[in-house]
């Protein structure tokens, strides 16, 4: 193929184009969500799973994972109040 005809598109024959979306259309209203109740210990999840199998480093990952849970926990937390979702303990009786 010469360099002059390397840019240049095809004819658009016989080819239909991408069909636009319809971005502002009405959507459905989400179910009702459940309440939320925040967790007293993120890491249980963790722990159940037994040490992790990194030899010399078991010690450090359970830390880091720990860690990781926590801020899961927090950050679903934090969503849950900002959607007005979040039940305190004492609510559920």
């Amino acid at each position: 193929m010469s360099p002059r005809r390397r840019g240049r598109k095809k004819s658009g024959r016989g080819r239909a184009g991408p069909q636009p979306l319809e971005l502002w259309r009405a959507v459905p209203e989400p179910p009702a969500a459940d309440p939320v109740l925040p967790t007293d210990d993120p890491g249980a999840i963790i722990r159940s799973l037994g040490t992790p199998p990194l030899t010399g480093q078991a010690h450090v990952a359970d830390q880091y994972l720990e860690l990781a849970a926590r801020k899961a926990a927090a950050t679903a937390t934090a969503l849950a109040q900002a959607a007005a979702l979040l039940v305190a303990v004492d609510e559920l009786d």
